[in-house]
């Protein structure tokens, strides 16, 4: 399955790798020179711990690219206020607690729930997923089903 995002979230992760590609690889390479001016590099453990900050900052650089490479990109304008979807924000009431939640639908990359971003792949957000207002949806949780009943969905 395709990895989608957001523009802003597009937008967030090329900012981070332009950082990583302009700054972080910096740094490090300036770590690595300093560590090998400190001589005998069979035990050099500053020397051991740039080659290792190089390689995971390698992994990260490839991995954000291969993300951006293969994502689609939903647009605002794609983003159905009649049914919910990614980019969608919706909002659901817990019919057992009675308890009302805002939340955002966005792909996996952009997963943030401390701040109301559920992944498409998430429990609450794949139940959601094609919901209109008035519908009501069930998700398995630890505790038991929850139900949950769409309010009202924006972009």
């Amino acid at each position: 399955m395709a990895n989608t995002i957001s523009k802003a979230g597009k937008a967030k992760l090329e900012q981070e790798l332009e950082y990583l590609i302009t700054v972080r690889k910096k740094e490090v390479a300036d770590q690595l020179k300093e560590a090998r001016s400190f001589g005998d590099l069979s035990e050099n453990a500053e020397y051991d711990e740039a080659k290792n900050e190089q390689a995971k900052l390698a992994a990260q650089i490839e991995e954000l690219q291969h993300i951006l490479d293969t994502a689609v990109v939903v647009d605002d304008d794609d983003i159905s206020v009649d049914e919910i979807g990614v980019g969608s924000i919706m909002k659901i009431r817990d019919l057992e607690l009675d308890e009302v939640e805002t939340l955002q639908i966005v792909g996996s990359t952009e997963s943030d729930p401390d701040h109301g971003k559920i992944s498409d792949d998430s429990p609450i957000g794949k139940a959601a997923l094609k919901k209109k207002v008035g519908d009501i949806f069930e998700v398995e949780a630890p505790v038991g089903m929850i139900k949950f009943e769409v309010l009202e969905i924006s972009k």
